[in-house]
């Protein structure tokens, strides 16, 4: 079943969209990965595709993009990205993760406060949209070759 969330409430997901433009000292490349990578985590088809594609628009590297469902082993990450990605595997975890503090600490090692609180801004719109897109129904159009 499906359920036009967007048509129903726009303004709401106007509004949870718009938090994006105030999360600026994170780079754009590594926000795609970011993104990207919860979706990958709450099973999201609509948002991987989605973002995916403004991910490969924004020239992040091919290569990292096939790559990132094993970014831990892949060794094409930098000590940012990976900081990053493991923080949005925990904040997406929340509940299963043991010792936040310590993994907040950790992030705080390659990444500013300001740096760290844009990112988990992210991470959480981002979960949000994910819950909305899974709960009702959102799935990939097919593209086109």
């Amino acid at each position: 079943m499906q359920i036009n969330y967007a048509e129903i409430n726009r303004r709401a997901l106007e509004l949870m969209l718009s938090t994006k433009k105030h999360l600026v000292s994170v780079d754009d490349q590594l926000k795609a990965l970011v993104e990207l990578r919860v979706s990958q985590v709450n099973g999201c088809a609509y948002c991987v595709d989605l973002h995916t594609l403004e991910a490969r628009e924004l020239g992040v590297d091919t290569q990292k993009l096939d790559c990132l469902t094993v970014w831990k082993e892949s060794g094409l990450f930098s000590k940012r990205d990976r900081a990053a990605l493991g923080w949005a595997e925990d904040v997406t975890n929340i509940s299963t993760v043991s010792d936040i503090d310590r993994k907040l600490k950790m992030i705080l090692r390659e990444f500013s406060e300001v740096e760290v609180v844009d990112l988990t801004f992210v991470i959480a719109v981002m979960n949000s949209l994910n819950r909305l897109a899974i709960s009702f129904g959102d799935k990939p159009a097919k593209r086109s070759p």
